[in-house]
C-alpha cells in the first residue's frame, strides 16, 4: 500500500479524506508539478516550485508549501522509491468556496505523492491534434488542474496509432504537445515556440535552451507554422519525466535521429545524474 503526504501529515492511500466540495476536485481549480527523481533524489525541485510558486501569485494565492526536500526524501522512502526512477506529484487545490471567488477554502489541500515510472521510451510517433489551444486563455502557462483537455487530446492520438500529440494555437502556430514541449531543427538550428504561444513554461524546455547554449547550439523561440514542422530535419519533445524523446515519425513522415537531438539528449541526462 502507498502512502502520501498532504497538508503536514501522513495518510495510507486509500485513507486519504478530501472534501466532495474541494474545487480542486469537482471544477480543477488547482495547481500542480510532476518531478522525476532519480535513486532518492528529486530532479530539478527548485525549478518546480519557483513555477509552482508563480502559478500560485497569478491566482493570488498564499499556500504553505512544505519543506519539500525534507518531505520529498521521506516521501519516497516510505514508499520504498529510493532506487530507481519515481514520480513526484506535488498539487495545490483550491478547497471548498464560491465559484466567482478563487480564494483559497480553508480546507485546500496540499498533497505530495510518489509512485514509480518505467524508463522513457527510445522515441515517440506524433500526430496533429484537431483542436486549438488558446493561447489567450487565462490559465495558459499554468500546469492546471483542469487537464481533461490533453487527456482528451492524447486518447484521440492514441486511438489513432500515436504516442503523442501536437497542438497548434487560435492563430494556426505551433504551440506544444499534449504532456511535453516541442522542439523543431532545420538546418542545425533549434527552434522552439515562444511562451507567447500558449504553451507550459516546460522545466526541461527551459533546462534544455540553457544546454543548447552551453553545446553552442543556435536555438530561437519564435512563432512557427504547421510547415515548419513538416520541413523539419528532426523533431523532438521534453517533459520532466521523459527528459528529452525524439520523435521518429509525425504523422506519415518517418524523423530517423539526428545528431542535435543525440546531442541534447546526452546533455540532459548528465545534467539530471
Amino acid at each position: 500500500m502507498s502512502q502520501l503526504w498532504s497538508n503536514g501529515e501522513w495518510f495510507d492511500s486509500q485513507d486519504f479524506p478530501v472534501s466532495p466540495l474541494d474545487r480542486g476536485a469537482i471544477l480543477g481549480l488547482g495547481l500542480f508539478e510532476t518531478l522525476l527523481a532519480l535513486d532518492g533524489a528529486p530532479v530539478f525541485a527548485n525549478r518546480h516550485l519557483a513555477r509552482l510558486l508563480t502559478g500560485c501569485e497569478r491566482l493570488r494565492w498564499s499556500v504553505p508549501l512544505p519543506d519539500f526536500h525534507e518531505t520529498a526524501k521521506e516521501l519516497l522512502v516510505r514508499n520504498n522509491l529510493t532506487s530507481g526512477r519515481a514520480r513526484i506529484r506535488l498539487a495545490v487545490s483550491g478547497g471548498s468556496g464560491a465559484i466567482d471567488d478563487l480564494t483559497p477554502g480553508t480546507d485546500r489541500m496540499v498533497t505530495m505523492i510518489a509512485l514509480r515510472v518505467d524508463d522513457a521510451p527510445a522515441s515517440l510517433t506524433v500526430n496533429f491534434c484537431p483542436w486549438p489551444r488558446n493561447e489567450k486563455s487565462p490559465l495558459a502557462g499554468l500546469k492546471c488542474a483542469s487537464y481533461a483537455e490533453n487527456l482528451v487530446a492524447l486518447d484521440h492520438a492514441r486511438r489513432l496509432g500515436f504516442d503523442e500529440t501536437i497542438f497548434l494555437n487560435t492563430a494556426g502556430q505551433l504551440c506544444e504537445a499534449a504532456t511535453a514541449n516541442l522542439f523543431l531543427v532545420k538546418d542545425s538550428v533549434l527552434l522552439t515556440p515562444p511562451l507567447e504561444s500558449g504553451c507550459l513554461p516546460g522545466i526541461t524546455r527551459g533546462v534544455v535552451i540553457e544546454l543548447a547554449a552551453r553545446h553552442g547550439i543556435s536555438c530561437g523561440q519564435r512563432d512557427l507554422t504547421s510547415a515548419d514542422l513538416r520541413a523539419a530535419d528532426e523533431v523532438f519533445v521534453t517533459s520532466s519525466i521523459r527528459g528529452l524523446t525524439g520523435v521518429s515519425r509525425f504523422e506519415t513522415k518517418m524523423l530517423p535521429p539526428g545528431p542535435i537531438t543525440r546531442i541534447l539528449r546526452e546533455a540532459w541526462d548528465a545534467a539530471v545524474r
